[in-house]
């Protein structure tokens, strides 16, 4: 069995995530502490208690998130894991990838995605952006509404996570437009997400652009492990390509099912979802039920994808 690990971004967090894990664990509470002292508040403290919208604040989620896929990452080592052949992550899970792959540290890691999570969150005012899940209706359609309905403003299709479901953002009027064109072209369900800014879409370029500036002073180095970078589904090359791709990763749609294709193609068997929820393993049954996937978010999956 080959195995591919992939790492969830934001939408996979929540209240008391990880809580089992760091019971069994001691590295879980390790990585929270660690990332605690660099962020300058009790990261730990706010994961387990909430509430739901406070972590929901991308510049809550981001550096949460990225502990998060580390800590399963250390556990996995300690628990005697196979090491995988090759890494991916959704949006912000991509850096949790170059982290464990040895691109750069967590500390330096940490301290880049605590940049970019503030320069997404200032880039459009509250509620002046918006994401919406759509389902039901092929790429190109979605597409064509996201033209139409960028006449009120910008509608761009940010996540192409599965055949028939892709999350759009946008201004929040051209977003909300998009969403009853697509209930008129026959979408089996368009709805908001509870997000607090419209990633991935181009009102997140000024974002990108100015995030070059970290990714410039930070130390990447070439990946151990093979990285697919989710943006075009090809892997990450070396420190210079890396800091490159990341920048427009923050204003470039998340093409998923490339990506998960491009680890099947680079001889994966299986895939393993590293970090809390079961997102990135719904969305595997959806593009590919041939490949194995499970999650590790508790003790007893951790268990089971060991045996398996």
């Amino acid at each position: 069995m080959t195995i591919a690990m992939v790492f969830p971004g934001q939408g996979s967090q929540s209240p008391g995530m990880q809580a089992e894990l760091a019971e069994a664990y001691p590295d879980v509470v390790d990585c929270y502490a660690e990332a605690s002292e660099i962020l300058g508040f009790d990261l730990w403290q706010l994961v387990q208690e909430g509430p739901s919208e406070r972590l929901a604040e991308t510049v809550i989620t981001q550096p949460a998130m990225l502990t998060a896929g580390y800590a399963t990452w250390r556990v996995w080592q300690t628990a005697g894991g196979r090491a995988p052949t090759q890494m991916a992550g959704h949006s912000l899970g991509e850096y949790s990838a170059l982290v464990c792959a040895g691109a750069i540290s967590f500390a330096e890691a940490l301290t880049v995605v605590k940049r970019r999570a503030e320069l997404m969150q200032s880039a459009v005012p509250a509620g002046a952006g918006a994401m919406a899940a759509i389902l039901g209706l092929d790429d190109a359609a979605i597409t064509a509404v996201c033209r139409e309905a960028a006449e009120e403003g910008v509608a761009d299709a940010v996540n192409f996570n599965a055949p028939g479901q892709v999350v759009i953002a946008g201004d929040s009027a051209a977003i909300a437009r998009a969403i009853e064109l697509a209930k008129e072209q026959g979408a089996r369900r368009a709805l908001m997400l509870p997000v607090s800014v419209p990633a991935h879409s181009a009102l997140m370029r000024e974002a990108g652009e100015a995030l070059a500036d970290s990714l410039s002073s930070a130390p990447f180095s070439t990946p151990t492990i093979t990285v697919i970078a989710a943006s075009d589904g090809k892997p990450y090359l070396d420190a210079g390509d890396i800091r490159e791709r990341l920048e427009r990763q923050v204003y470039s749609p998340v093409r998923w099912v490339s990506t998960i294709n491009a680890l099947i193609g680079g001889g994966a068997t299986s895939i393993l979802e590293c970090g809390p929820g079961k997102v990135l393993t719904g969305l595997l049954r959806r593009i590919d039920k041939t490949v194995p996937g499970a999650c590790i978010d508790s003790v007893e999956s951790l268990e089971r994808a060991l045996q398996a």
